[in-house]
């Protein structure tokens, strides 16, 4: 029963502490939403970190071996055209995620 408390207790402070963590920016910078660098970071931060997740999860690709790869880059082609064709991210992602398991299981059975 003690153990329960303790859980509940510690899953509070862990909410709380990242309720306070996400709200915190938003009460500390509120008068200066306006500022020329949080106008370019807005702007400019949310692309670049996609780039840099896109580096990190192609990282390891080896176009000699026939593991993985094909099936990263169809995956790939497939989330840049849906994304260009019908500009709509859930979609893309949700189809080059279905995409890329379907063909790395199927490649995992073949081989």
């Amino acid at each position: 029963m003690q153990d329960t408390h303790y859980l509940l207790l510690l899953i509070a402070v862990m909410a709380v502490a990242t309720f306070i963590t996400r709200v915190l920016p938003f009460i500390l910078l509120y008068k200066v939403s306006d500022h020329p660098m949080l106008l370019y970071l807005g702007r400019y931060l949310p692309p670049v970190m996609m780039v840099l997740l896109l580096i990190y999860c192609f990282r390891d690709l080896r176009f000699s071996a026939l593991s993985d790869g094909p099936a990263e880059l169809l995956a790939l082609l497939l989330v840049i055209a849906l994304h260009l064709w019908r500009g709509n991210a859930l979609l893309s992602i949700m189809a080059g995620t279905g995409l890329y398991m379907f063909l790395s299981q199927s490649l995992a059975l073949a081989g």
